[in-house]
């Protein structure tokens, strides 16, 4: 359905042999998360503003609220809400693409997202397309959403977060237990 940034999307810098060396010779104090240390998949994790690590924190937790979630319509809420952060993170650390106007409309991150991580258009397509049906169920409309589209959705808002966490650089976490529906 929606195809995975591979690790030739995510555009990690190359690290020189200075830079290793460099690196080489930092103390353990100096090997937190986000410091230039390689990640698991062998890229650099490149340093990211506090607020976009607190969307994509933010995110995690949506999705673990979905989890809990009993109705239907939350679930999906949640779930779409907590996809929502993970894009939002995305265009914090990208960069919100400039226009040649000074004022301008306000702009879904939908809208954002391709154009500053082509890589992710079709998730924002995707995402994007969901939208009314996030309104109408915080709406209160019960029927907004079975609790099937709510679980699928949920599936794919995990795979989305992990994506953005790849493309991030941000090392990433196993995904959430489901439910079953039904």
């Amino acid at each position: 359905m929606v195809n995975a940034v591979t690790s030739a999307q995510v555009r990690a810098p190359m690290r020189t042999r200075t830079a290793d060396r460099a690196a080489a010779e930092r103390t353990s104090a100096d090997r937190g998360p986000g410091n230039g240390w390689p990640s698991p998949g062998g890229q650099s994790r490149r340093r990211m503003a506090p607020s976009a690590m607190a969307l994509l924190e933010s995110a995690r937790s949506g999705l673990a609220d979905a989890v809990d979630e009993t109705s239907p319509a939350g679930r999906y809420v949640a779930a779409h809400l907590a996809a929502l952060r993970a894009a939002a993170a995305v265009v914090a650390v990208r960069g919100e693409p400039s226009s040649g106007s000074r004022r301008r409309r306000p702009r879904s991150v939908w809208e954002l997202l391709p154009q500053v991580e082509p890589a992710l258009s079709e998730w924002a397509a995707f995402f994007a397309a969901g939208a009314s049906k996030r309104a109408a169920a915080e709406a209160g409309l019960s029927r907004a959403a079975t609790a099937r589209e709510a679980d699928d959705l949920l599936r794919d808002a995990e795979i989305f977060l992990s994506v953005v966490e790849t493309a991030l650089g941000v090392p990433g976490q196993s995904p959430l237990p489901l439910r079953s529906a039904g």
